[in-house]
């Protein structure tokens, strides 16, 4: 999945993709409620079009448990998502509960 706005590109890994089916998915099938899961989908697309707007909106982030995604990394959060990315860089959606040390 790829986004454009002015100078800026949104490049979804596929370990982010994946990221994003595993938590809609969770809540789809194992709380039967796909309504929710729907609702939670559109809204991680609204704050995907916040950070392709402004990127720079969001705090360099300097947790340890973030440096391997690369220098300078951002973090917005949806719900219990945290969008983890960087300008010019990798970019990828994790679930909070998987990064340590915030």
């Amino acid at each position: 999945m790829e986004l454009t706005l002015e100078n800026y590109d949104l490049i979804i890994s596929e370990e982010a993709k994946e990221d994003i089916a595993n938590y809609v998915d969770h809540i789809i099938y194992t709380y039967k409620t796909p309504q929710t899961g729907k609702k939670h989908y559109l809204g991680l697309r609204v704050v995907l079009g916040n950070i392709l707007k402004n990127p720079r909106a969001y705090a360099v982030r300097n947790y340890s448990s973030l440096v391997q995604y690369g220098l300078n990394v951002r973090r917005a959060n949806y719900k219990k998502m945290s969008i983890i990315f960087t300008i010019n860089g990798n970019h990828r959606v994790l679930a909070a509960s998987m990064i340590t040390g915030l």
